[in-house]
């Protein structure tokens, strides 16, 4: 390898080729940083490796670490295709790597370790991955609940690990940035919470939250249409194509897990939202996205209109202060809301509201891709925060349009 890096990185003789060769021999040297997956060693670069890397999610933080500029990527692992290239799993890498995955023995310590394991699967060999990293980002569901009761009600079994429950932070930064930049070991979030939570954080702006402009005693009402990758990568009866496409399927009408994530992350900010909460999830015809529609009352009805123009203003403030929130709120053309598919790809979330005078009911949207702002885009997020970096260093892909 130290040969062909070597014939990599040497320039033309002098006086030999023209600027053509120039660009050629350009070109090499960046697929001679990449091509191994161990990226350039300048600096403070972190090196960062996965475990689980063969999913859905596991192949967008491939994707992403590749092209961050703070991040070289050690290493990445699968217990089922240890030695196969991980373009075989995700071939929109060919070309950008030649990182082979391993096992979780072969895999060496680093400075940042992302666990895309199954849930469950974490939990229980926790004290085995501390020992390889000293941060670590963990986008199961394991360590997303403060509390191993309520793990227990919400997952049907007990926690593998309860003692290590308050060693992780909840991993949304649109919830509590400074608690994600401050943590060494950080938890995924729930892609449908993510859709649920960005949506309705805005209502809970000091203005709009000391007034009491929302009624939250009258519960919310999120109905969340999914894409078919929230599913895995995983084949199943469910995803066999003649029975998912086209589909509008009622997966999980009540109780769906994610609702527990909701109630613990507003409770941080002061609202008693305990059995309030209620998601329904409907599988729809996409690949990519989530998209939230949830509904509320205001408190005073009487006065709709000014309680309209003190949300535009809650909504623009709240994105103001993170920058992959954008509100959406035009009068006419066909992207007048929020839209899940113009974000494929992206790490951006897009909210917006409706606002019925009549009721004083209130229709709040959120629009995200799971794989990115759902799991793997904000999961690089949190290690920016955590290791002092730009939040959005490596997230600048703005989508696909059309797509």
């Amino acid at each position: 390898m130290g040969m062909g890096m070597g014939m990599g990185m040497a320039g033309p003789a002098p006086g030999a080729g023209s600027r053509h060769d120039g660009k050629r021999q350009h070109r090499r040297r960046f697929r001679s940083r990449r091509a191994t997956g161990l990226g350039p060693r300048h600096g403070m670069t972190m090196r960062a490796s996965i475990v689980g890397g063969s999913g859905y999610a596991g192949g967008e933080l491939l994707r992403l670490l590749l092209g961050h500029p703070e991040f070289e990527l050690a290493g990445v692992t699968s217990r089922r295709l240890a030695g196969s290239f991980v373009h075989f799993t995700h071939p929109n890498l060919r070309g950008h790597t030649d990182l082979r995955y391993s096992t979780l023995d072969e895999l060496e310590r680093c400075d940042l370790l992302f666990l895309c394991v199954p849930h469950g699967s974490a939990a229980g060999d926790i004290d085995v991955y501390s020992g390889l990293a000293p941060r670590i980002v963990d986008l199961s569901a394991d360590f997303r609940l403060r509390s191993s009761s309520a793990y227990e009600d919400w997952y049907g079994a007990s926690h593998p690990a309860p003692e290590w429950l308050d060693r992780f932070v909840y991993g949304l930064p649109e919830l509590d940035r400074e608690a994600v930049a401050g943590a060494s070991r950080v938890s995924g979030v729930g892609c449908n919470a993510t859709a649920t939570l960005l949506g309705l954080l805005p209502l809970l702006e000091p203005e709009p939250a000391e007034r009491g402009l929302v009624d939250w005693r009258r519960g919310v009402v999120t109905e969340l249409k999914v894409g078919s990758s929230e599913g895995g990568a995983s084949s199943s009866d469910a995803s066999h194509h003649p029975e998912r496409s086209g589909v509008v399927r009622s997966f999980r009408p009540t109780g769906h897990r994610h609702t527990a994530e909701v109630e613990q992350a507003l409770a941080v900010r002061g609202v008693e939202a305990a059995g309030r909460i209620h998601l329904s999830v409907t599988s729809v015809e996409m690949v990519r996205g989530v998209l939230a529609t949830s509904h509320l009352f205001l408190a005073d009805a009487a006065n709709a209109r000014a309680a309209e123009r003190e949300l535009f203003r809650a909504c623009r403030s709240f994105c103001r202060q993170h920058p992959f929130v954008r509100l959406v709120k035009n009068r006419r053309g066909i992207h007048r809301y929020p839209e899940p598919k113009i974000l494929a790809g992206s790490n951006h979330a897009e909210i917006g509201f409706e606002l019925d005078p009549g009721t004083g009911r209130l229709v709040v949207l959120c629009a995200i891709d799971n794989l990115m702002k759902g799991a793997a885009g904000n999961a690089v997020q949190c290690a920016n925060l955590m290791h002092g970096f730009s939040e959005v260093e490596g997230l600048s892909f703005p989508g696909l349009h059309p797509l």
